[in-house]
């Protein structure tokens, strides 16, 4: 098994790619910063024109094609308009539950830079009691930035499309082996496979394919960056290191999410795009056990990028790889750092064994 280990110049990284302002469709930002620390690691870097990024490693054989991919979107906003009193109106990019967002702050990136504001929330002093037993519906809230006009907000910059996301510091938690940060859905799931790229580079690790390392785009409003990014690295097995949902916290039965923070990254057997390639997925669970890398098996109801990859011409075997997260979808999320090195230890793994030979026995083509 490989001794991969996050040091604090991969905490830095994921400080940096995890803070920047890019929900779906607004991705620039994100690639900027993976190709400036790791496309020299790569042989080549393509870009499909929706915007996802591909680094190249080419191993002693040319084929198969092993896609590992990650999307670097996350859930956000957009502007849609700018009310005379100085409140911004928005719409979701993403999946949202409304009531985690009253009064939560927030960033809007703009042409002169990042504006700060909070989702307005209304005194409880001046809530009726029918009022308090309602949840209140992203239609009904605004984002304050504390101007009293639209002039003053035009002044600084914002205009209707602009994105919004939330603001939401990286830092670690009072345990060393815990970190919490907004957009780990999915920028963990992108780290992964740059890392595994990287650890391979530097180790002289010998592969017997090629690998594309891909940060994909807009997963979160329907899979569209793996929807394209497939056509450009034209792969054979595709592996989709994502989150997974936490079920290790108050209010989820085990039947709904069986993940469980710092047991070890999950092989997801079932989620609603996808139901894995039954002989890949068991070729994961025997590459686990044999290199001795905890893991958990998960059944989950979301979508991931393997949705659109396992489509990708006549079809393809796809698998996704998860670390639990708890709090997804929200301004705060908690996964364990030692979750993350095994998922990267088991995708370097899988690297080094899907030879043309082994990719065959899945489909016997």
């Amino acid at each position: 098994m490989s001794n991969y280990k996050i040091t604090e110049k991969e905490l830095q990284f994921l400080k940096d790619v995890t803070e920047i302002v890019a929900p779906s469709g607004f991705e620039e930002p994100v690639m900027e910063l993976i190709k400036q620390h790791y496309s020299r690691y790569a042989d080549s870097v393509k870009r499909d024109n929706l915007g996802s990024l591909i680094l190249v490693k080419k191993g002693s054989s040319d084929t198969p094609k092993i896609l590992v991919a990650g999307h670097v979107d996350e859930v956000g906003f957009l502007v849609t308009s700018i009310t005379q009193e100085g409140f911004l109106t928005f719409v979701p990019l993403g999946g949202w539950f409304d009531q985690v967002l009253l009064a939560q702050r927030v960033v809007i990136r703009t042409k002169n830079g990042p504006v700060y504001g909070v989702i307005t929330s209304k005194p409880p002093h001046l809530l009726t009691p029918e009022e308090r037993q309602k949840v209140v519906q992203i239609n009904q809230m605004y984002i304050d930035v504390g101007a009293t006009s639209k002039e003053e907000v035009e002044k600084l910059g914002i205009r209707v499309g602009d994105p919004v996301a939330p603001w939401s510091p990286f830092m670690k938690t009072a345990f060393p082996d815990r970190i919490m940060a907004k957009a780990l859905d999915d920028r963990i799931g992108a780290f992964i496979a740059l890392e595994a790229l990287r650890y391979l580079r530097e180790n002289n690790i010998e592969h017997r394919n090629t690998l594309y390392a891909a940060a994909t785009v807009q997963e979160e409003v329907g899979l569209r960056g793996a929807e394209t990014v497939g056509w450009i690295a034209d792969h054979d097995v595709a592996i989709v290191t994502e989150v997974d949902i936490a079920g290790d916290v108050p209010g989820i039965k085990p039947s709904e999410a069986q993940a469980k923070v710092g047991k070890g990254p999950t092989i997801v057997v079932w989620d609603r795009s996808m139901i894995p390639n039954p002989r890949f997925k068991e070729f994961v669970i025997e590459v686990a056990e044999e290199a001795k890398i905890p893991y958990q098996l998960s059944a989950v109801s979301g979508g991931t990028d393997a949705g659109r990859l396992h489509l990708y011409k006549g079809g393809r075997p796809s698998i996704v790889i998860g670390v639990p997260t708890r709090h997804i979808h929200s301004h705060v999320s908690i996964v364990s750092i030692s979750d993350v090195e095994n998922a990267v230890r088991l995708v370097v793994e899988l690297v080094k064994r899907l030879d043309a030979e082994t990719v065959k026995k899945f489909t016997n083509i």
